[in-house]
């Protein structure tokens, strides 16, 4: 009987163990992850503040006064169109950021889950990160053409930034 007991305290104690180096061996693969979310972190904040920008940009055009001049009205309402597009895309990309970050913390969360309750979900768990990865992709292209689109229409004084060496109107 005494030697049952042996043998049981044994047995959990190896289960105990396993499962410590399982578990320490699944915060070393979430390391990983964290420093990507660390990473979609600055980029949502350079994001938004960028937003935050073309949001001042039109409450300024508001502000300023068309009645006189009608190429000035027209100007401005260019540069309205362009606000919007450029809310627009920055408005997708913050999107594409933040599912790209949550899609992450499930990674994350699998892979606990996985070791936990020994599901094998290294194929989903994969998927899961892929999707995450190709969210951020997008993302990180939808901020590449809003930055396009605020280059091409930035003026500096009366030379626009749309060709080179030409003056715009």
């Amino acid at each position: 009987m005494a030697m049952r007991t042996v043998l049981a305290d044994i047995t959990t104690n190896m289960d105990s163990m396993l499962f410590n180096d399982g578990i320490s061996h699944v915060i070393q693969l979430a390391v990983a992850p964290v420093f990507l979310l660390a990473s979609i972190s600055g980029a949502l904040n350079v994001l938004s503040q960028r937003m935050g920008r073309i949001i001042d940009r039109g409450r300024r055009l508001n502000e300023i006064s068309v009645d006189a001049n009608l190429d000035t009205a027209a100007e401005i309402d260019r540069e309205y169109q362009s606000l919007a597009e450029r809310a627009r895309l920055t408005h997708r990309a913050i999107a594409l950021c933040t599912l790209s970050a949550l899609l992450v913390c499930l990674v994350i969360v699998f892979l606990f889950v996985d070791v936990i309750f020994e599901l094998n979900l290294d194929w989903f768990i994969a998927f899961v990160f892929v999707t995450a990865l190709l969210a951020l992709i997008m993302a990180l292209v939808t901020f590449l053409r809003e930055i396009g689109l605020g280059t091409y229409v930035f003026r500096f004084g009366h030379r626009s930034v749309t060709k080179k060496g030409t003056k715009s109107s």
